[in-house]
C-alpha cells in the first residue's frame, strides 16, 4: 500500500517515512500543498497523512477538495489543538486526527487502524447487499431497489466504510459538495427515506443505525 506523507517539515517527513517504510509500506513525500492536492488527485494513495499548516493550500482546503471525488482515508497532523480545528477537521472528511507532537509508532499503529476500517467487503457480504452505482440500484438478498441521486450518495459514502459514524456534516458535504446550506433535519429526513426502502427489501434487519449524538453508520448483519 502507499501512503502519501504531506509534511513541509523535513525531518518529520523523513522520520514518518522511515518507520512507514519497516512496515513495508510504499511512501510518496510532499512538502507543498498545492502541488501534492494536483498529485493526489491525479494518482490518489490508499492513506493520507496530512499537515494542516502547508505553503501553498493548507491541509483543510485540501481534504475539502479530495473528498468531493474521493473516499481515500485522511489522517491529519497537526500542532494546533484548539477544539474548533480538531472539530472541523473531523467534519470535512478526515479519518482520524493526531496532534503534535507524536511519536511515529503511534502514527503507523493509526495507519493500520485506518486502513483496516476501509477494507472492501467480504465477498459473502457483496452477494447479500449489492450497490449499483451506475445503475443507481441497491440489491439485498437479489431484490432490487432504485436510489435517488442523494440516496445513492448517502449509502455510498457508509457503505463504503461499514461501522464508521458519519455525522450531519460530514453527510452534508459527501452528497451536497457545492457547500450549499441544508439544515440537519434535511440530512435526516434523506436518511429516513433511505431506511424505509431497505426495510422493505428486509423487514428482519437494519442497515442504517443512528448512533444517538454522532451521527449514522452502515452496518451487515450476520
Amino acid at each position: 500500500m502507499n501512503i502519501a506523507i504531506v509534511e513541509d517539515e523535513p525531518k518529520l517527513a523523513a522520520l514518518l517515512n522511515e518507520y512507514l517504510q519497516k512496515e513495508d509500506y510504499q511512501t510518496s513525500i510532499y512538502s507543498d500543498g498545492t502541488e501534492a492536492l494536483e498529485k493526489l488527485q491525479l494518482t490518489p494513495p490508499d492513506l493520507i497523512l496530512l499537515d494542516l499548516m502547508l505553503p501553498g493550500t493548507d491541509g483543510l482546503t485540501i481534504c475539502r477538495e479530495i473528498r468531493k471525488t474521493s473516499n481515500v482515508p485522511i489522517i491529519m497532523l497537526t500542532a494546533r489543538v484548539e477544539e474548533i480545528d480538531r472539530l472541523l477537521g473531523l467534519e470535512i472528511g478526515a479519518d482520524d486526527y493526531i496532534c503534535k507532537p507524536y511519536s511515529p509508532r503511534e502514527v503507523v499503529a493509526r495507519v493500520k487502524a485506518v486502513l483496516r476500517r476501509a477494507e472492501p467487503q467480504t465477498t459473502s457480504d457483496d452477494e447479500r447487499f449489492v450497490l449499483l452505482e451506475q445503475e443507481a440500484l441497491v440489491k439485498v438478498n437479489g431484490i432490487p431497489c432504485t436510489l435517488t441521486q442523494v440516496e445513492l450518495l448517502l449509502l455510498k459514502t457508509m457503505h463504503a466504510h461499514p461501522g464508521r459514524i458519519y455525522n450531519r456534516q460530514q453527510l452534508m458535504h459527501r452528497i451536497y459538495p457545492d457547500n450549499r446550506i441544508v439544515s440537519d433535519r434535511t440530512i435526516d429526513s434523506h436518511v429516513k427515506k433511505l431506511r424505509q426502502k431497505l426495510k422493505a427489501l428486509d423487514t428482519e434487519n437494519e442497515y442504517i443505525h443512528s448512533v444517538y449524538g454522532l451521527g449514522y453508520k452502515f452496518e451487515l448483519i450476520n
